[in-house]
């Protein structure tokens, strides 16, 4: 039940448009999926969408405020389809694909998500930036950090930082580092009482002054990592002006060298999304960092591990078509990492994931990740094998089993349609499969 509480308070906001909002509570809220433009462009990616959630082959509706967005009806199950698990598309609400387009991020920047989970913001952001620069995707609870970290690699993002800190921690150590940071703030949940029960229930007056305190907090933390120059997206998914309007005025009244460039709001009886606002806020004029004296090149790691991923490179990847020298290389145990040029040093910090996992040192052998398979296509890895999404093989795959294929052995990229699903190792006719367990139908 919707708090009454909550209905007064909009009854006074909204003034004449307030029966439109609250007959908006009794229509079936909205589905979206965002295609994922690492994978391909728009338009090779447009037969994918069409075949997992078109009606009857009918031309697909967009999402208003994302050119990659598209609305499917609640009875399609795009989640269930093996594009999903090849990272084809992410599934998202349609208003909160709104903040990952106004931060406008643009390749080789250097962009913080600062509460990434579950990672919609964070892989949209990361798609835009195509491959270059670098991303920090921070998320304070670490059961949602793993979910954003799984969430990164599914989407073949290569140059993403994931990590597990406070605002607060973060802020201690990289001051006026970021040409751009995304506040997708922790708030009331006003915005999802349509999506889930638990929104209304948890609801209370109280919780939202608890929200606004928090989310200033949050806001000020950004302030210290933001370069002069810089931008802060910040956004909510509640209507309350107390958690948005209220907070950014607040915030740009101690802070006079911030301006607002943009704001906006997506309501649920006037669009067709759950609701959310998102303000685009610029520090001063000049872009320049200040007091960044960490970052530094990685110490270098073992010499055996990066020679035995050297070794599989050579073999099996097409050097012309995937990049594996323009980064850093990091070991985390037996695990090896390739992370973006410049990045800085995380000794000290919780990391999940430091940009793209190559592989781990097993038995004194060389595995490579399922992180690595999802960052390539079938045209950078020699040995490929590509099945139709209905195929029995890729069935198969997904459930763990072997697949006989008649082909040279070694390592093998898994493929549906195009895109890569993971690796197998191919024996005598047999594809051992290497699809992580914990993925498994």
């Amino acid at each position: 039940m919707i708090p009454e509480k909550f209905l007064n308070r909009m009854k006074e906001t909204l003034g004449d448009e307030y029966d439109d909002f609250y007959k908006s509570f009794d229509k079936p809220r909205f589905h979206a999926l965002r295609i994922n433009t690492l994978k391909a462009t728009s338009d090779e990616l447009s037969e994918v969408v069409l075949s997992t959630i078109s009606e009857d082959g009918k031309p697909l509706r967009k999402v208003n405020w994302n050119k990659n967005g598209y609305y499917y009806s609640e009875d399609k199950t795009p989640g269930k389809h093996p594009y999903h698990a090849a990272g084809a598309y992410y599934i998202q609400e349609p208003s909160a694909m709104l903040p990952g387009e106004m931060i406008d991020a643009k390749p080789g920047e250097i962009i913080l998500d600062l509460c990434a989970a579950p990672g919609g913001k964070s892989t949209q952001i990361a798609a835009h930036m195509k491959g270059e620069g670098i991303l920090v995707s921070n998320e304070i609870n670490s059961a949602r950090a793993k979910i954003l970290s799984e969430n990164i690699e599914r989407m073949g993002i290569k140059n993403a930082i994931v990590l597990n800190e406070t605002p607060a921690s973060l802020s201690e150590r990289f001051q006026g580092c970021f040409d751009k940071i995304m506040v997708d703030a922790p708030c009331s949940g006003e915005g999802m009482f349509r999506k889930t029960d638990i929104a209304c229930e948890e609801w209370s007056e109280e919780n939202v002054s608890m929200c606004a305190i928090r989310q200033r907090q949050i806001l000020e933390c950004a302030d210290i990592m933001l370069k002069e120059g810089g931008i802060i997206c910040y956004s909510t998914c509640t209507f309350a002006k107390e958690e948005n309007e209220d907070n950014i005025l607040a915030f740009m009244k101690d802070h006079p060298e911030y301006k607002l460039l943009e704001e906006r709001r997506i309501w649920p009886h006037k669009d067709d999304g759950e609701g959310h606002f998102c303000a685009v806020i610029k520090k001063g004029n000049e872009n320049k960092s200040v007091g960044q004296t960490f970052w530094k090149t990685q110490k270098s790691c073992d010499k055996k591990l990066i020679t035995d991923f050297i070794n599989f490179d050579k073999e099996y990847i097409i050097k012309d078509s995937f990049d594996t020298e323009g980064g850093i290389y990091v070991k985390f145990g037996d695990n090896l990492y390739l992370a973006p040029n410049d990045t800085f040093d995380l000794t000290g910090l919780k990391v999940l994931r430091a940009g793209l996992w190559l592989g781990t040192l097993k038995k004194e052998r060389f595995e490579p990740s399922h992180s690595l398979a999802l960052a390539l296509k079938p045209c950078d890895f020699k040995n490929n094998a590509n099945f139709d999404a209905d195929s029995n093989e890729v069935k198969e795959y997904l459930k763990g089993n072997v697949i006989d294929y008649d082909e040279k052995n070694g390592w093998i990229l898994i493929c549906v349609n195009g895109f890569s699903l993971g690796f197998g190792k191919l024996s005598n006719n047999v594809i051992k499969n290497h699809y992580p367990k914990g993925l498994r139908n």
